[in-house]
């Protein structure tokens, strides 16, 4: 059970934050989540001390009123069109039937407690719509409208003679992977249309057209694009396909084949063997689709011919599902964990015991055991995108990804008029004002529009305020000084869950996951930005990505580069004296932890090393911090269906989520060290240059890909290059260091010192060729060793 936030020191007047500055601090570790963070080397003191049961334990603040009125409105409220709905919490010392005041927008109303009820409870209560606040939203719908920019692909034709009422024309240019026939989304004067491609244009050629006159309907969501039914929809006809059983697999294993460009995973029937012809159904939808044309990235995936993990459509049920292939592109069936092989999925089961607050629990089980759907439903019951709509996706560019995926978000959103969400903060209490808010709201409350208000602030959203909410509130989250995150011991810029969140945050540290999940995965439903890169691996558990051994270099290099020892020991490791569990230092009192049932009276032996190396990869990237990621992907599956983010890599995700940086290419290449090979000529080094001359010549994506590859993050310090800090805190500079060809075909990275090993290459196209494959197979787990 949670114990969900109070409003116990909302009632405040000046006098009383005053006198409730001096108060001594109770710990060290405690830190202040409701008042506005102040701009000091510590964090102010705790002033909401909270027992179990969620009433305060300070005896002054439970004579001070917690009622939303004295919280000056805060909170969120569900709008439709004559009402509104509020929740609010029954203050302290209010006994069941008496009646307490609390704002409802900009009113103050009377509400009477429930029988059965008591102080801290959430009551909801629905009041007709103020006046003033529709015509706030109607001007705030405005607003919107007129921030919405037209998109890219859009030109107003110049000096148009245009008669009263009639509207300017344009020139849409038909994106990449449009078919004749088919639609497309296009903004224009802040209405989202659907452009039909014309039978004989072709992507890159631009159309004509005049859009309609805007509606009326002001309580309209102007940000909707319009439904449509999507002409890739799967239908129930299948096709039988005949295939020959490779050789080397098994009755009952399975293997793979590539269907309409879709990696298919199909079961050996026990009855049949190598050679042997046998029949299988596919949905005429996935083999009969016409692709549109891949991206760089994911042609240079399906051409090299290195094993690694892939993400498969199983033909049983059109799930998708992780399977690694050997280098004849067989099916990988090995049961003993490898570290050079094996991997780990995390897997969320979902329980339905509150339709608000949905539990669930994580684990970490083989990839075979794990499986996402393919196909979405929509607000209306109908399935909205198909495993079809989904394959097609993944094979996209970047931005083209993002794009379908912000579009089908849209059309996820509830209508603007079957009700929307005003978000009442105060600055000085932004934290608790918002968890309270945001933690109120039912799973479809998460999916409607949110407009904001600062309490005593003037101003309307259009977007300005839902932008500065989000960065405001992330920051403060992400702070290391809440106690919640901490810096990775590989990379100081990205951010790791502090296993010991529960000594900062006693009472609810849980729960903050929870609400960061939600304001995480709001983010990203909004188009809004998070401010905070989190570890690659954490990434890697929202995409339900594979884990791999390999995974522990960048979170911890050191404890990595240890376990690597033990493995290159051998029968030697039994001297070691280890056994099967790992030591952990909380404020400097240390607690024996057990990797497995016993594990204490369990000595590691060469023969149980793998074992030992699976237990230790579980307890990092899960055990250590179990129930706080179990608390954060509820709450980011809260607004997020998982299947929609197949579509992506854990580098675009992190992209996504966290906006493309701002690369300036002459602070990069002025703050970059070079050493062994390069380390005499350095910039001037022939192979430099070309490097320098090829990353110049990226996108911004391929920008961020590579800093990603090279430094774990995408984040680019404040101060710039000259301030990029490695894993003891130091600055280490991007460092670009020579190495022969004999040592290493392929660039590769060493995160935690923010250096790339480049071979000396003897043409710019063969380091142009090896520098794109390894930054992009990066995201695949293919050994290009």
């Amino acid at each position: 059970m949670f114990s969900r936030l109070k409003g116990s020191k909302d009632n405040k007047g000046d006098k009383g934050d005053k006198g409730d500055k001096k108060e001594k601090k109770e710990s060290k570790d405690k830190v202040d989540r409701g008042s506005k963070k102040e701009k000091k080397d510590k964090p102010p003191n705790r002033q909401d001390s909270r027992g179990s049961n969620g009433s305060t334990k300070n005896s002054s603040s439970t004579k001070r009123s917690t009622s939303s009125a004295a919280s000056g409105g805060a909170g969120a409220m569900s709008v439709s069109n004559n009402t509104a709905t509020f929740r609010v919490q029954i203050p302290p010392n209010v006994k069941p039937g008496e009646e307490f005041q609390v704002y409802a927008g900009s009113r103050v109303v009377r509400v009477r407690a429930p029988k059965d009820s008591k102080p801290g409870t959430s009551l909801q209560i629905t009041v007709p719509v103020d006046p003033a606040d529709k015509e706030r939203e109607k001007m705030a719908a405005n607003s919107m409208q007129d921030a919405v920019p037209d998109s890219e692909n859009v030109t107003k034709i110049p000096n148009q003679q245009l008669a009263e009422g009639e509207m300017p024309a344009y020139m849409i240019r038909i994106p990449e992977g449009v078919r004749p026939g088919t639609q497309f989304p296009v903004t224009i004067g802040g209405q989202q249309l659907m452009v039909t491609c014309p039978s004989m244009a072709r992507p890159g050629n631009s159309v004509r057209i005049t859009p309609p006159p805007p509606s009326n309907d002001q309580n309209k969501q102007k940000r909707k694009p319009q439904r449509i039914v999507n002409p890739n929809k799967q239908n129930d006809k299948t096709q039988m396909f005949e295939v020959v059983v490779p050789r080397g697999v098994q009755p009952g294993h399975p293997f793979a084949l590539l269907a309409g460009g879709v990696r298919v995973l199909v079961t050996c029937p026990t009855n049949a063997t190598p050679g042997q012809k046998i029949r299988f159904h596919l949905p005429i939808a996935l083999v009969n689709r016409q692709e549109g044309p891949k991206s760089k990235l994911a042609e240079i995936k399906l051409s090299y011919d290195k094993d690694g993990w892939s993400r498969t459509i199983r033909a049983t049920d059109m799930k998708f599902q992780w399977t690694r292939f050997d280098a004849e592109g067989g099916v990988d069936t090995r049961t003993r964990f490898d570290t050079d092989r094996s991997a780990y999925v995390l897997k969320l089961d979902f329980k339905d015991e509150d339709s608000r607050m949905r539990g669930g629990s994580v684990s970490l089980v083989t990839p075979e055991k794990s499986v996402v759907a393919s196909s979405i439903m929509g607000n209306n019951g109908e399935e909205l995108v198909s495993f079809t709509d989904i394959a097609a996706a993944q094979n996209k560019d970047y931005g083209d990804k993002v794009q379908w995926f912000q579009d089908t978000c849209a059309q996820l959103c509830v209508e603007w008029n079957e009700g929307h969400m005003r978000m009442n903060v105060r600055r000085n209490y932004l934290l608790s004002d918002s968890m309270q808010a945001v933690m109120s709201l039912s799973p479809k409350d998460l999916r409607k529009v949110w407009r904001f208000e600062f309490i005593g602030e003037a101003g309307i959203d259009a977007g300005g305020l839902a932008r500065e909410w989000f960065e405001l509130v992330t920051n403060e989250c992400f702070d290391p000084d809440m106690g919640l995150w901490q810096p990775c011991a590989t990379n100081q810029m990205c951010l790791q869950i502090n296993p010991a969140s529960e000594i900062s945050c006693p009472d609810d540290h849980l729960y903050y996951f929870r609400f960061i999940g939600r304001v995480m995965g709001k983010a990203m439903f909004d188009r809004q930005i998070v401010k905070g890169h989190m570890v690659k691996y954490l990434y890697k558990h929202i995409l339900s990505w594979p884990i791999m051994f390999s995974d522990l270099k960048d979170l911890d290099e050191e404890y990595y580069n240890s376990l690597k020892g033990l493995k290159d020991m051998g029968a030697d490791v039994e001297y070691v004296g280890a056994d099967f569990t790992v030591t952990e230092e909380t404020l400097g009192v240390k607690n024996t932890v057990e990797l497995v049932p016993n594990g204490e009276s369990i000595d590691v032996t060469e023969e149980n090393l793998p074992e030992y190396m699976e237990a230790c990869l579980k307890y990092r990237m899960l055990g250590r911090c179990e129930k706080q990621i179990n608390e954060l992907l509820l709450g980011f599956f809260d607004v997020i269906p998982e299947p929609l983010l197949t579509i992506f890599d854990f580098q675009e995700l992190e992209l996504l989520m966290c906006g493309m940086p701002d690369i300036d290419m002459d602070d990069w290449i002025e703050n970059t060290e070079y050493s062994g090979e390069y380390d005499r000529e350095g910039p001037n080094h022939q192979t430099c240059k070309w490097f320098w001359e090829v990353v110049s010549e990226y996108d911004h994506e391929m920008k961020a890909r590579l800093l990603q590859f090279v430094t774990a993050t995408s984040g680019v310090p404040a101060r710039g290059f000259g301030s990029l800090q490695g894993n003891d805190g130091n600055v280490r500079k991007f460092t670009i260091h020579g190495v022969t060809l004999e040592t290493c075909m392929y660039p590769r990275s060493h995160t935690c010192f923010n250096r790339i090993d480049l071979p000396i290459y003897e043409e710019k196209e063969e380091l142009e060729e090896k520098l794109k494959i390894a930054i992009t197979m990066a995201a695949t787990g293919f050994d290009m060793e």
